[in-house]
């Protein structure tokens, strides 16, 4: 059996055709998820992209592997086994297509037999399209199906990311307005310190590409919703092409292809104009579906709670590696293949301290948010919401219900300190860490 572990940044489910969306950004992905079973409670357990992907890798979640925030100065331990190493240990080909470890994140490469990041012709991570990858990827696919040696390929496409900017044939689509309409405002963002940069770059590239002053200002939030969707259908034909050259190169039916996200994004709800801070389902709630002809139910929507540190276990159980000791997730492979039923958790925490810091709670019926300090825009220390009567959390019902937030906020609380118990920690990481982000936007005034 092969793996093909496939991450798309910043791609929140719910702006996906198999995940309910409306508009045809993905007939690729929802392609693969009528062959795949598809989960629909995959919560990302720290955002964004650094602690996301250190737990994808690891199997420890950021409370025990310390990486918390986006960029900041911790690593994850030189002795932590990485899911590319244990495939490597068994003999696989392992090989990334990806430039995580190309910054101040070299970890990301362990375990990388051969590692090509596109991002070295381009100078900016953000900026690498899924065809550059693929020019590299396919041509690999294709090899790995004329010798028959078995593989473990990880690709990170980065095409849902800010800027949104996909290429021309895209530009059509989605959109129909008038991206100056005054009577539109995007007056949120441009006060906030995620707002000079968009300034800079993609207001000032969307100005001259149409002709418009250069003082006219974009005021429609929608347009940049469409930008966003344009560029997951961009990533979509990427995906396509993957999956038509495991199809040719006769490796689809022994090939595990697991299709992800790091994170998701916030277009304007919750008052976060196109980023991915703050605690909610826009950008917990992450697509995860997985394709193996045989031995996984296609057509199939699984609903149990998941998380990122759950892959690795999980992996390790398809392909018969060795789990390693100190990891938090549990194997969801008898769940996707349908051999068991039994969920893996009653509930999920996740963290952030990039722009907010906060940690939150999620079971069943409520998603409960619990900040340490306050945050940019005001909201109240402790957020409460009901999943079965406002699913789009846009109520905040923790005054209403006093006795459930002192509920959830115990359970956080006990699992936060029986966590530290057993890292061997004393105090909660959040609360000795500065927010990275937003600390750095201020000393670069905003940029």
């Amino acid at each position: 059996m092969n793996v093909l572990l496939i991450a798309i940044d910043t791609l929140r489910t719910d702006h996906l055709g198999c995940y309910g969306y409306a508009r045809p950004t993905s007939p690729a992905m929802d392609r693969l998820a009528s062959h795949a079973t598809l989960c629909t409670n995959f919560m990302a357990p720290g955002i964004p992209t650094h602690p996301s992907f250190t737990t994808l890798f690891c199997g420890q979640h950021p409370i025990r592997h310390g990486v918390i925030c986006q960029g900041g100065t911790q690593e994850l331990a030189a002795d932590t086994p990485t899911l590319p190493q244990l495939f490597l240990e068994r003999g696989f080909l392992t090989a990334a297509f990806d430039n995580l470890a190309g910054g101040s994140k070299a970890y990301f490469g362990r375990g990388f037999e051969t590692q090509i990041d596109s991002s070295r012709r381009r100078g900016c991570g953000l900026m690498v399209t899924c065809e550059e990858i693929n020019a590299r990827l396919l041509p690999f696919l294709r090899q790995c199906g004329e010798s028959g040696e078995q593989f473990f390929a990880f690709v990170h496409y980065w095409d849902p990311h800010t800027p949104y900017w996909a290429p021309p044939r895209y530009r059509s689509l989605f959109y129909t307005g008038d991206p100056f309409d005054p009577a539109k405002s995007l007056e949120p963002l441009y006060r906030h310190q995620l707002g000079s940069g968009w300034k800079k770059t993609w207001l000032k590239r969307v100005l001259e590409e149409t002709g418009r002053d250069p003082g006219a200002t974009i005021n429609d939030p929608d347009y940049v919703a469409a930008l966003y969707d344009q560029e997951i259908r961009h990533v979509d034909d990427g995906i396509d092409a993957v999956l038509a050259t495991l199809d040719d190169a006769g490796l689809a039916e022994d090939t595990l292809v697991l299709l992800l996200a790091d994170h998701g994004e916030c277009l304007t709800e919750h008052r976060i104009y196109f980023d991915h801070h703050g605690l909610y389902s826009e950008n917990l709630n992450v697509p995860l579906m997985a394709r193996l002809p045989g031995r996984i139910p296609a057509g199939r929507r699984l609903e149990a709670l998941l998380q990122h540190h759950d892959i690795l276990p999980t992996l390790c159980e398809a392909a018969g590696l060795r789990l390693p000791e100190k990891i938090d997730g549990k194997s969801a492979w008898g769940l996707l293949t349908g051999q068991r039923t039994e969920a893996l958790a009653e509930c999920l925490v996740t963290e952030e301290c990039s722009w907010q810091k906060k940690w939150a709670l999620r079971d069943a019926r409520y998603h409960f948010i619990r900040a340490l300090e306050p945050d940019w825009y005001g909201n109240p220390m402790r957020e409460l919401y009901d999943l079965a009567a406002d699913p789009r959390q846009t109520r905040n019902i923790a005054e209403e219900r006093p006795e459930v937030v002192r509920e959830l906020e115990g359970q956080l609380q006990g699992w936060i300190a029986e966590r530290l118990k057993a890292c061997g920690r004393a105090v909660d990481p959040l609360q000795d860490t500065e927010i990275t982000m937003l600390k750095a936007s201020a000393r670069a005034g905003g940029s």
